[in-house]
């Protein structure tokens, strides 16, 4: 990618020292995005179905005739077919209106000031191209009333800590090699009366592509756009690669080259991203949103680090674990109940040996110091936040009363709930599979099959997950568009902000509800023996293992997250574009594709890419990951550095994607991320209950803890798994559900054990809870609440101590403020000098025209 963009920009610098040399500006439209002319430049273009001219209509009409006439000599009349001739009517007819509506859109984008060319079916068959310029005054009669901030001439030095620079200086992207880093232009909202204020010596280069497209596709034009007739126009996009000179020698640097190779490039992973040239190109809301994506990633190296470190704590203390030493030893001897009825025999506890070890690396003392620790870190992720222009919203010419929207509310609520309702129906039909599943692997012939029974279920049951969560994303995404579109926002924000809100509870309630139900529902609504619960006639409601179902929500977050991360986000979004653009080439000869790119202009070849949709999926993709990161963080350490490892590919994938594959989108003004900030900041407060209960209810740490400083009479775990296991007497088993291979361990069982807190059949109350289990649903049930309000303690004390805006760049504020004053007052002072600096004299007001639609 670098390559092309390289032999675009050879041909651009050789003509740009000729036109140095001769003293000119270069005009081959070819090269630069300028009218035939040469001269205006194009900051919009719009294209359009290029349909059969009237003219020739007409002519083939009449050649048809002539044609009938001469026929009707020699032949006799053939009747014309009454419906092929309505049709073609029709047809002709659309076209007419299609026509005049487009006419009728450029007169009102005329009227407004702008200046258009038009090009139609030259050289891309069946499309047109609608190319618009705006003059000066109308640039600076928008970007007055949009109140833009322009540069001034006050160039001031921004205090930079010069040890920081050096240490970061390898890190640093190499752009603007030729420009000091620390000098920045006082900006100033743009004014008609002030532009003495300003540097307008060169006035092509005073507004930039991207404001200047931002202007053109902004109020006034909006309301231009936005008429019916806007719907003949296929495409909008704005191009003109920016040009940067500065001092006697013409240094020339092409910010989409720059781009290419210091940001869409994987060999660089490693360096900051050139945010303020993404800001320059793109404008604010993208540059926000790689600014948000860099600063979360670096957030996520500090949580990745202890993540591991817990994780290897684990490693270290397997051997020292004393409740996995007392399931792998042999001679406890302890038989268990059959976890299915009938084809399911008594099983030895020792089997189970590989999964109380494992769980142990994420079940350890160290997961409740990891859970508040990513309880403080969200807290200091979402303080880093940036602040920008404030965002303009566009009002439909739409009202509608309450009344009217009523219906659409109504529907919207029941498409709601009934889409959740259909994620639960899809979980619980994959928990049938696992039970159903289960079953069949016991009943099998085969040795093979009846090994590692649970380790496929687990498996399988996760990776099936994941397969219906990548697809009904997409679903729930398209129902979302359509219920918001139905709901009639007022402006373009509410829209926004609806679509996000919509989508993220249909996509979070998609993603979540599977590691939900393992969590906190499986294995707790399963009975006892002798008198288990049962779905559907026959289902008998799955259990967990014996160290618990923690190691299995593990496994579903592992495989959840990265499924989404490698298929969905990355592979995705590279081999979609790819599988496309190769579709395309296939169906054009290659000699035909090479002069095509001779020939064609820019806004021509950029025509081939693909439309920009938006933030929204991204961002979408980004606030999926940090509910992973932070929802279920204590029974997944290694969540945060698979998040790092993915976001320093997206970062690179997202980039390439920006510069090379999509169509430069339209510059806008953001202040802040909008509603994600919101979305983010409820996902952290969730996030601290979940993990208290994760660690509660999920895993045996309170039970371990009950146990040592209650129960165990020298204060050690020696005994808790024999403390947490029941009694049953193999002769309460319900007719028809006792396993069929009783002697299947070479002896009969008499009494088995299961995991729970019952008292033993020989007791006054059997089977009934114990005092051992009241006892420590108290401790779990404190723990949550200690734990929760804690946290939020800490955290609201690390926000309150860590201000919003930091202390050096307040200063800053306050110092741009000054020099503002003291440019007025030196500008007002020196007036009559004016002249001798160059500046233009200020031009009369214009009132801004009126849209006729």
């Amino acid at each position: 990618d670098s390559i092309i963009v390289k032999s675009f920009l050879d041909p651009i610098i050789t003509s740009l020292r000729k036109a140095q040399q001769g003293n000119e500006r270069p005009k081959d439209p070819k090269l630069w995005p300028y009218f035939q002319d040469g001269l205006r430049r194009i900051d919009y273009v719009l294209t359009y179905h290029v349909q059969k001219p009237q003219s020739t209509r007409k002519q083939s009409a009449k050649s048809c005739l002539c044609f009938k006439f001469r026929r009707e000599q020699s032949s006799p009349p053939v009747h014309e077919d009454p419906e092929l001739a309505a049709q073609e009517q029709r047809l002709d007819y659309h076209e007419d209106d299609q026509r005049l509506r487009r006419e009728e859109f450029e007169e009102n984008l005329r009227e407004m000031g702008l200046e258009m060319e038009r090009e139609e079916g030259n050289k891309i068959p069946g499309v047109g191209f609608l190319k618009i310029h705006a003059p000066w005054e109308v640039l600076c009669r928008e970007a007055e009333f949009m109140k833009l901030k322009m540069p001034t001439f006050k160039v001031f030095v921004l205090k930079v800590n010069m040890f920081v620079q050096k240490v970061t200086a390898t890190l640093q992207p190499k752009v603007g090699e030729n420009r000091v880093e620390n000098e920045k232009y006082l900006s100033y909202p743009f004014s008609r009366e002030k532009q003495h204020l300003f540097d307008l010596s060169d006035r092509n280069s005073f507004f930039d592509s991207k404001t200047r497209s931002s202007i053109v596709s902004t109020n006034p034009f909006r309301k231009a756009f936005c008429l019916p007739s806007q719907g003949q126009f296929k495409t909008k996009c704005h191009l003109s690669p920016d040009l940067i000179t500065k001092g006697p020698d013409v240094i020339l640097i092409l910010s989409l080259q720059i781009l290419c190779e210091e940001w869409a490039s994987y060999s660089i992973f490693y360096k900051y991203q050139p945010i303020g040239l993404i800001r320059k190109y793109f404008g604010e809301k993208v540059g926000l949103y790689f600014a948000w994506l860099g600063v979360y990633t670096q957030m996520l190296i500090p949580a990745a680090i202890v993540g591991v470190i817990v994780f290897l704590y684990g490693c270290v203390t397997v051997e020292d674990n004393i409740p996995s030493m007392e399931v792998c030893d042999e001679r406890n001897n302890i038989t268990m109940c059959p976890i299915c009825d009938r084809v399911c025999s008594y099983w030895k506890l020792v089997t189970a040996c590989g999964t109380a070890r494992a769980s142990h690396l994420f079940d350890n003392a160290a997961t409740v110091f990891f859970a508040i620790f990513m309880a403080l870190w969200e807290i200091c992720a979402l303080i880093l936040h940036f602040c920008f222009n404030s965002l303009h919203t566009h009002p439909q010419n739409v009202k509608l009363t309450c009344r009217d929207r009523m219906p659409a509310y109504m529907t919207i609520i029941v498409m709601m709930v009934f889409l959740i309702c259909v994620t639960l129906a899809i979980v619980f039909g994959v928990v049938l599979y696992r039970v159903s599943i289960m079953t069949a692997l016991h009943m099998s012939s085969t040795p093979s099959f009846r090994t590692n029974i649970r380790a496929t279920v687990k498996t399988t049951a996760a990776i099936i997950n994941l397969i219906i969560i990548i697809i009904m994303d997409e679903v729930y995404g398209a129902i979302a568009r359509w219920l918001t579109i139905m709901e009639v926002p007022k402006t373009d924000k509410s829209f926004e902000e609806r679509l996000i809100f919509k989508t993220f509870i249909l996509k979070f309630a998609n993603a979540f509800t599977p590691i939900v139900y393992l969590a906190f529902f499986r294995g707790r609504i399963i009975g006892r023996p002798g008198k288990y619960i049962y779905v559907m006639g026959s289902y008998r409601m799955e259990e967990c293992a014996h160290a618990g179902c923690l190691m299995e929500l593990c496994i579903q977050l592992c495989i959840t997250m990265l499924g989404k991360q490698l298929i969905q986000n990355n592979l995705f979004e590279i081999g979609v574009p790819k599988l496309k653009k190769m579709l395309r080439q296939r169906k054009i000869d290659k000699k035909h594709q090479e002069e095509l790119d001779k020939t064609l202009h820019r806004h021509e070849k950029d025509h081939f890419l693909g439309p920009f949709v938006g933030l929204n999926p991204e961002y979408m993709e980004m606030i999926i990951q940090f509910g992973m990161v932070t929802l279920f963080v204590a029974s997944f350490p290694l969540a945060p550095l698979f998040a790092l490892l993915n976001n320093i590919i997206e970062i690179r994938l997202d980039a390439k994607k920006f510069v090379t594959e999509l169509r430069r989108p339209i510059a806008v003004r953001a202040k802040d991320i909008g509603i994600w900030y919101t979305l983010l900041r409820g996902l952290s407060k969730v996030a601290v209950i979940v993990n208290a209960f994760v660690i509660s209810f999920t895993s045996d740490f309170i039970p371990r803890l009950v146990y040592q400083y209650m129960y165990s009479p020298d204060g050690t775990l020696h005994g808790f798994v024999n403390h947490t296991l029941s009694y049953f007497n193999v002769s309460h088993f319900q007719p028809g559900t006792e396993p069929t291979e009783s002697m299947h361990l070479g002896y009969k069982v008499e009494v088995c054990r299961y995991k729970d807190y019952r008292d033993p059949p020989w007791s006054d109350t059997p089977y009934e809870f114990s005092r051992q289990f009241w006892a420590i649903l108290a401790a779990r049930l404190a723990f949550v609440i200690v734990f929760q309000n804690v946290v939020m303690l800490m955290s609201d004390f690390v926000d309150w101590l860590i201000p919003d805006i930091p202390k050096d760049i307040s200063i800053q504020i306050h110092n741009e403020r000054n020099l503002i004053v003291e440019l007025f007052m030196k500008q007002e002072q020196g007036k009559k000098y004016r002249n001798t600096i160059g500046d233009p004299s200020p031009q009369p007001l214009r009132s801004r025209p009126s849209s006729q639609a």
